[in-house]
């Protein structure tokens, strides 16, 4: 009875530890999903809210940024509830449309709105950028060459451990790098630049 118990708290407990997915179908349209928190690094008034599209990877509702900020203001949107100091985080995007950028991105270890990292895809750029953004500062850590598609969903992934990063796109182990500015478990989430219209789904995690 014991190596039963033993059995059935193993399976308990492996059942908590696969990775988390959030598709947004049980939040309501025009508002956060429940535990969320959005805001922008910079000035502007970014506009996060949960969208119809039937069409959709994880249909019938995406996580949508819609509002045009300044050119230099970075729109995030966090999952709070979540604290990670190694592990993943990856998202299905889709750029929108947008003058100045076409960006759909995630973060890490999300400290407060102006120090974390992320890694991000530009339609218009057609690159993927990872950055580090400290007091409010951004600065590119490092990029390289790749179609981004707009009006398409992408996957994006970042798996971290340590001060040990690797960008996936598309499938597609796209670079690595290294850096230890933030150590610390931190939250995360989703990001977009300026005037982007990017909409998310499909945002799934896991620590290790």
């Amino acid at each position: 009875m014991k190596f039963l118990s033993l059995l059935l708290a193993a399976g308990f407990l492996a059942s908590f530890a696969g990775a988390e997915t959030v598709h947004f179908d049980s939040a309501k349209p025009g508002a956060l999903p429940e535990g969320w928190l959005a805001g922008e690094t910079g000035p502007g008034a970014a506009q996060w809210a949960v969208a119809a599209d039937p069409v959709a990877p994880g249909a019938p509702r995406v996580l949508q940024q819609s509002g045009a900020v300044p050119s230099h203001s970075y729109p995030w949107c966090v999952k709070k509830d979540v604290s990670l100091q190694d592990g993943f985080v990856e998202v299905k995007f889709k750029p929108l449309s947008g003058w100045e950028d076409q960006a759909g991105g995630v973060v890490w270890r999300w400290q407060d709105g102006d120090n974390y990292y992320v890694a991000r895809g530009n339609a218009l750029e057609e690159n993927v950028i990872l950055f580090r953004t400290v007091k409010g500062a951004r600065r590119e850590l490092h990029r390289c060459a790749v179609k981004v598609a707009p009006h398409q969903w992408h996957t994006l992934r970042v798996d971290f451990k340590g001060s040990h990063f690797t960008v996936t796109f598309d499938g597609r182990s796209v670079m690595e790098w290294d850096d230890e500015t933030f150590k610390k478990a931190g939250a995360v989430g989703v990001w977009t630049k300026a005037d982007s219209v990017t909409a998310f789904n499909d945002f799934q995690f896991d620590g290790h």
